[in-house]
């Protein structure tokens, strides 16, 4: 009987873990121009913002040179400005 509960409860652990891991990550890399940033949620920018949005697995070749910057909060890089709405 013990080996029986060990075993379901090594299943049911297992499911939870496999489960956890099936949840996609909602993070995104997003360029004006050649400045990059890496955002968390997923957001509908203004026309104005000229954004690229590329997955989070994205960098980019060498011979681009993209710059990544980081800023917290919802918005967008313009000529070396952060401008959020």
């Amino acid at each position: 009987m013990k080996a029986y509960i060990a075993a379901l409860a090594g299943a049911a652990i297992g499911a939870v873990a496999l489960s956890a891991s099936s949840i996609p990550a909602c993070a995104e890399v997003v360029c004006s121009g050649n400045v990059c940033w890496q955002v968390k949620e997923r957001h509908e920018y203004p026309p104005e913002a000229k954004v690229t949005i590329h997955e989070d697995n994205w960098r980019g070749s060498p011979e681009e040179k993209y710059e990544f910057r980081e800023h917290e909060g919802r918005g967008y890089w313009r000529e070396g400005k952060w401008i959020e709405w």
